[in-house]
């Protein structure tokens, strides 16, 4: 069998339309297949390569602590540097009740480990999330889903969920003091990119304190940097309990973190014993890399620079297909009516060296979520070939 057969066959494939692009290797903004055609990945694996693909630093990280050591032991027995230096370096540029870092393996387990520590912390069982928004795809991640279409296949699923609209004042008084924890995206991603309006996360805030319900952040794609700060909630004047980071935070490896503050954490210690365990969770390698992006981000003008770059998208795709143009920084939706439609676009881009995306909650939309290091000679060539995707609509 050739390799997209073995692909087929033996990868497990959770579509039946599989891009089966066949790359070969990356370079910033670039993916070159295994033929030379370049892509400019304008998705960034979805909010991952916020620093493009294989940034020379990242990449010096992990081949530098490969060569000394890899896995040692589980979680928190061992004292690993690039883990306790990244920690360090998270809780600098944190407020200073975000000073305890918990290391995982993704976004899903980030938001798995933030249930429990609220659930133990509060002793408290109910957990509200928001309608339209994703925090993954484990059990109990997914349970947070309000969509029935990706969640009722695997019913029945954790009980003690209830769902708020995002951005509804009103629906603040279901939060009380059966409530663990609220977990809401600060900007809402696969809506099809949704900010906050003004005022809401502080009264989301100050509900939560009324009724000592804790509130999580999830910055999983939002999070260093997209937004034009380091992190999104910086913008809006409010601070969390618990922040949940992932994505970007590894600079193309995989990596993820529930972050709160040393008293909440220290629950997980005893009663019982070990209350949160992982094998991979801070693994060093990882740990290197995130190192390694958390550095240059805060080095170079990359989140400076995002703002700019976000207006210079939106002066260019300028088109009377467009029914709506949403950002929050480097993450952006382009409304274009329905999914046929957004199909058109999507594979006339693929076919003109463009990768652009949708989002689970919105199939009207494109998704726009380019490297942060996206140059503006790079941004006026995925724009040009996006408005070519339109013509054909």
């Amino acid at each position: 069998m050739n390799k997209r057969q073995l692909f087929l066959q033996h990868v497990a494939q959770t579509s039946d339309m599989p891009l089966s692009l066949d790359i070969e290797r990356g370079e910033g903004v670039f993916l070159y297949d295994t033929k030379g055609k370049r892509y400019l990945d304008a998705i960034s694996g979805i909010s991952v390569s916020n620093l493009g693909h294989c940034h020379p630093e990242v990449v010096q990280a992990v081949q530098s602590q490969a060569g000394k050591y890899m896995h040692t032991m589980v979680y928190g027995e061992y004292l690993m540097t690039p883990q306790v230096e990244l920690a360090g370096l998270l809780a600098e540029n944190l407020p200073p009740n975000l000073s305890s870092t918990y290391f995982v393996n993704s976004g899903s387990e980030a938001t798995e480990g933030a249930m429990k520590l609220a659930k133990r912390y509060t002793g408290r069982r109910e957990i509200i999330s928001c309608k339209n928004a994703y925090h993954g795809s484990t059990q109990g991640s997914a349970s947070l889903m309000s969509e029935d279409y990706f969640t009722q296949a695997f019913r029945p699923l954790l009980p003690g969920i209830r769902h708020i609209d995002f951005n509804c004042e009103y629906c603040l008084n279901q939060i009380t003091e059966k409530t663990a924890c609220v977990i809401v995206e600060t900007v809402q991603a696969e809506w099809g990119i949704r900010k906050p309006a003004k005022g809401y996360l502080k009264k989301l805030r100050a509900r939560c304190t009324e009724v000592g319900a804790l509130l999580v952040f999830d910055e999983i794609q939002v999070g260093f940097g997209r937004t034009g700060s380091l992190f999104a909630f910086e913008q809006y004047d409010v601070v969390p309990d618990i922040l949940l980071l992932a994505k970007g935070m590894g600079g193309g490896m995989p990596i993820g973190a529930f972050i709160s503050s040393n008293e909440i954490m220290s629950c997980l210690m005893d009663n019982p014993v070990l209350g949160h365990i992982t094998t991979f969770g801070g693994h060093p390698v990882t740990c290197a890399a995130s190192l390694a992006t958390l550095k240059v981000l805060l080095r170079e003008n990359y989140i400076q620079e995002v703002k700019r770059k976000e207006e210079l998208f939106r002066s260019l795709l300028q088109h009377k297909a467009i029914q709506d143009l949403r950002s929050a920084g480097l993450i952006m939706a382009i409304e274009v009516g329905d999914f046929e439609r957004v199909k058109t676009v999507m594979y006339s881009c693929l076919e003109n060296g463009l990768i652009i995306d949708w989002f689970l909650f919105n199939d009207r939309s494109l998704r726009l979520a380019p490297p942060l290091v996206i140059s503006d000679e790079e941004i006026q060539l995925a724009c040009s070939i996006i408005l070519k995707g339109l013509d054909k609509l």
